[in-house]
C-alpha cells in the first residue's frame, strides 16, 4: 500500500507529499479555522512537520492535491490506518486551502482514492473518521454514499485542546459498486 501512488484525472492529481511542499502549503494554511476540526495546526512550520511526521517515516500516504492546470497545491489527504489481513484502510488527515472549498475537490480526492481502495487494492472496507460537531464533513461524506457507524466518545485529542468525540463512517466493497456508477 505504502508505494509511490499517483492518482489523478483531468483535474487533479494526488502525488506523495514532500517535504519541499510543505513551504509551498503553507501560504493555505492560514485560515485557523480550518484547524478547529483537526488534530494539529497546520499554520506553522512546526505544526506542518509534527503531522506530517508518520507520512514521512511511510506510516500513512500522505498525497499532496494538485490543480493540474496551474500546478498549485491545494491541501492534502491520506490513506492510513492499512490492515491487509482485514482489507481495510481509511481515507483521512484531509484539508484544502479556503479558497478550493465548495469546488467538488474533495469529491474528486475521494473517488479517486475510493477507486484505487476497492479496484487497485482489493480492499474490503474504506473508512473515514470526523469530529462529530464537524457537520459539513458529515454532511459530505454522507452525501459521498458512505454509511454512518457509530461515535467513540473522547476519542481524539484536537489542535484546540478540546477532546472530540469521532464518528466512524465507512463504505464496503458491494456498496462501491453501486456507488460508483452514481
Amino acid at each position: 500500500m505504502m508505494e509511490s501512488v499517483h492518482l489523478e484525472n483531468d483535474q487533479i492529481l494526488l502525488r506523495p507529499i514532500l517535504e519541499q511542499d510543505f513551504s509551498l502549503l503553507q501560504s493555505k494554511t492560514q485560515d485557523h479555522a480550518l484547524w478547529d476540526f483537526f488534530t494539529h495546526n497546520l499554520s506553522t512550520m512546526a505544526g506542518m512537520r509534527d503531522w506530517a511526521q508518520p507520512a514521512m517515516n511511510g506510516e500513512r500516504l500522505q498525497f499532496v492535491v494538485v490543480d493540474k492546470k496551474s500546478g498549485v497545491l491545494m491541501g492534502s489527504t491520506a490513506f492510513g490506518n492499512y490492515s491487509a489481513r482485514d482489507q481495510r484502510i481509511e481515507i483521512g488527515w484531509t484539508w484544502l486551502g479556503k479558497d478550493f472549498h465548495g469546488k467538488g475537490i474533495n469529491r474528486q480526492m475521494k473517488y479517486l482514492m475510493l477507486s484505487h481502495a476497492f479496484e487497485k487494492l482489493g480492499m474490503q472496507r474504506v473508512e473515514i473518521k470526523t469530529d462529530v460537531l464537524n457537520i459539513s464533513a458529515r454532511k459530505a461524506v454522507e452525501k459521498m454514499g458512505f454509511v454512518e457507524e457509530g461515535v467513540l466518545r473522547s476519542h481524539t485529542l484536537l489542535s484546540t485542546g478540546r477532546r472530540r468525540n469521532t464518528i466512524y463512517y465507512s463504505i464496503l466493497a458491494d456498496e462501491w459498486n453501486i456507488l460508483k456508477k452514481k
